[in-house]
């Protein structure tokens, strides 16, 4: 026997105090996708890094995955709260990605580390690229942006520091 159940739906109106704009929505949409890119990179990186100081880079890697993981989360959340819908969907990703791509196979420590970091400035852009509009209409959601940058670009540096060389290599230091 199947019994079938009828749920009377009443016509729902929320009256949020804030909406996302198209614009704000398809900001915070390349952000989320460059931030789950990111995750998806940084284990392709964590999988496939060999070489000196392997295992130091393979725990950094770790912590990038952990907070670009994170970081998608929050975002997508926070698309949720302002009426936007998120698709992080593989195909979606793939697609939308402004990250470069990382290779498919074994991967020297010295190239993951230019490759990562690549990575990391890549959803920096991303996020100063779009700050200034998610600003303007939202300064609740462009703090998240604060809390991204500040991390994605103190990993970059970190990480990037693998590769120079004390007093010989970029990034120029700013004097002031």
């Amino acid at each position: 026997m199947t019994e079938t159940v009828t749920r009377h739906r009443t016509v729902h109106s929320a009256h949020p105090a804030y909406r996302a704009s198209e614009q704000v929505a398809a900001h915070l949409q390349q952000l989320l996708v460059d931030l789950t890119d990111l995750h998806l990179t940084g284990k392709q990186a964590h999988w496939n890094v060999v070489g000196t100081n392997f295992r130091d880079l393979h725990l950094a890697l770790d912590e990038v995955i952990d907070a670009a993981r994170d970081f998608a989360d929050d975002v997508a959340e926070r698309m949720r709260a302002v009426y936007v819908v998120p698709d992080a969907r593989s195909a979606t990703v793939a697609h939308q990605t402004s990250l470069p791509q990382f290779p498919a196979t074994e991967v020297d420590t010295a190239d993951t580390v230019d490759l990562i970091v690549s990575a990391l400035y890549g959803v920096a852009a991303t996020a100063r690229r779009i700050h200034d509009d998610v600003d303007a209409e939202d300064p609740t959601t462009a703090d998240m942006l604060h809390a991204i940058l500040e991390s994605v670009e103190k990993f970059a540096w970190m990480i990037d520091a693998e590769n120079r060389t004390a007093n010989a290599s970029a990034p120029a230091q700013v004097v002031v």
